[in-house]
């Protein structure tokens, strides 16, 4: 119970202070020279801060996931974004997913039973790979995947190393657009060609997911 009040205090926190209004592409440009220098001089702890912050965040089902993504890449870089995002996402997913399992199941399953029977008859015909599929061509909601999960039988470990494996491909994708949008010093950068290509790529990679997911079930008949 305590834990649970916990989890309902900062949840409350967040849209009682509208926090949310820092998660905007806005923000983070009025502040990205400040954020830079913070970088350069503590290093170890901003990455801290940025992936607790993260995986609080995604544990607590709170919107801003894809804000924080293209922060991160733009201030800390491609490589060292995508290690800390995809590490930070899971963590969270996973422990959204304990949650759902040991503590919430029956108000998620009250609140989403209807949308979540699909999900479970899923992993009990094809196991992981349905989880994977579910990462690789994100049709559901990210955080409907995370509770749902937790109302199945999936190990947790089995949860997080697919969902790690499955959303690194569209990490990489967000986190090489946060990057690009992270070079914008003014409205006409935009049109660049190397900006445009990140965003042509999110909109590509689920439809390329899609068709390489349907090769790999059709070899496996």
């Amino acid at each position: 119970m305590l834990l649970l009040g916990t989890m309902g205090i900062l949840i409350a926190l967040f849209f009682i202070f509208d926090l949310n209004q820092y998660l905007t592409l806005e923000t983070i440009k009025a502040r990205q020279h400040d954020l830079h220098m913070l970088y350069n001089e503590h290093t170890l702890a901003l990455l801290a801060g940025y992936a607790a912050v993260y995986i609080l965040s995604t544990a607590l089902s709170l919107p801003g996931a894809t804000i924080l993504t293209l922060a991160g890449a733009a201030v800390f870089g491609f490589w060292t974004a995508l290690i800390v995002v995809s590490f930070a996402s899971s963590i969270g997913a996973s422990l959204a997913c304990i949650v759902s399992r040991y503590l919430l199941r029956d108000w998620v399953r009250s609140r989403f039973g209807n949308r979540l029977q699909r999900m479970d008859e899923g992993i009990a015909h094809e196991g992981p790979f349905y989880l994977f599929t579910l990462r690789l061509v994100p049709v559901i909601p990210f955080f409907l995947i995370n509770l749902g999960m937790g109302l199945t039988s999936l190990p947790i470990r089995t949860f997080y190393w697919v969902s790690q494996l499955g959303m690194l491909p569209g990490t990489a994708v967000y986190v090489n657009a946060g990057k690009e949008l992270g070079k914008i010093d003014s409205l006409s950068a935009i049109l660049s060609p190397s900006l445009l290509a990140s965003f042509v790529l999110l909109g590509f990679f689920p439809l390329a997911a899609k068709k390489t997911l349907a090769f790999m079930r059709k070899r496996n008949r």
